[in-house]
């Protein structure tokens, strides 16, 4: 691995550590140059509740590595979360750094009614 690759895992394992401790259900985020993925994860972290990524068929028409498409993502995985009777989260970023298009799939599931 790379040693920019190995950073960003061990500051999402330092984070994952505080959110453990909290009990919560975590919004966990994964990003890649062409994709972006989301999923809401049990406290126990042994179960997906909700998940969405650009790689659903009705996310994947159009460009699938830009804001716009991040937004999608976080607005349907909050709609899916609510259905799940999810209502509160805490943001699991992965060590990426927030902004772009973590951000954007942050402050959509915001707008859509998840807390955190």
């Amino acid at each position: 691995m790379s040693t920019k690759n190995d950073s960003r895992l061990r500051r999402a394992r330092r984070s994952r550590t505080q959110i453990r401790s909290l009990g919560m259900n975590r919004l966990s985020v994964h990003r890649t140059p062409r994709h972006i993925y989301a999923q809401i994860i049990a406290p126990a972290g042994d179960k997906v509740i909700a998940s969405a990524s650009t790689l659903d068929s009705d996310l994947r028409s159009g460009a699938t590595g830009n804001i716009a498409a991040a937004e999608k993502v976080g607005k349907l995985v909050a709609e899916r979360a609510k259905k799940a009777g999810v209502v509160a989260v805490a943001f699991d970023r992965s060590g990426f750094r927030y902004h772009g298009r973590v951000k954007a799939l942050a402050d959509a599931a915001r707008e859509t009614g998840l807390e955190f």
